[in-house]
């Protein structure tokens, strides 16, 4: 589906160009009147009236494929996928870290090596997890 997409996107481009191009070599309304007096139908490319005939022809037939892919594109990116959810389900999944429980000041008090000297010594035991913290 995306190399359709691409080719379509590059036959529009294309026919756009060739758009651009077909009308800028096409005479005006007013070059008729310089054509008039001599200086439009001798240097045309195409002769004195050939050129409006060919000219217009093309540039309808590249604006035919101009809309013809715009409608194309249009149905191309019309089509969607169905709604899965939100923007979250979408996302890989990982594992959540393993989160330990907080050991409460009581135990760790306990279980804590007996220290003869030094700070964490002379705090008493309710304060012995919290040592190491800032005061607030």
């Amino acid at each position: 589906m995306n190399a359709l997409f691409t080719f379509v996107v590059v036959i529009q481009v294309l026919s756009a160009i060739a758009i651009i191009g077909l009308v800028l070599l096409q005479h005006g309304k007013g070059a008729d009147m310089g054509a008039a007096f001599g200086s439009g139908a001798s240097g045309s490319l195409f002769g004195a009236s050939g050129s409006s005939n060919f000219l217009s022809k093309s540039t309808g037939v590249a604006a035919t494929v101009f809309f013809a892919a715009t409608l194309a594109l249009a149905f191309i990116g019309n089509k969607r996928s169905p709604a899965g959810g939100g923007v979250m389900e979408n996302l890989p999944t990982t594992s959540a870290p393993a989160v330990t429980a907080p050991v409460p000041a009581t135990d760790a008090a306990a279980n804590a090596p007996k220290e003869t000297a030094g700070p964490a010594a002379a705090a008493p035991a309710g304060n012995a997890g919290q040592a190491n913290q800032i005061p607030k």
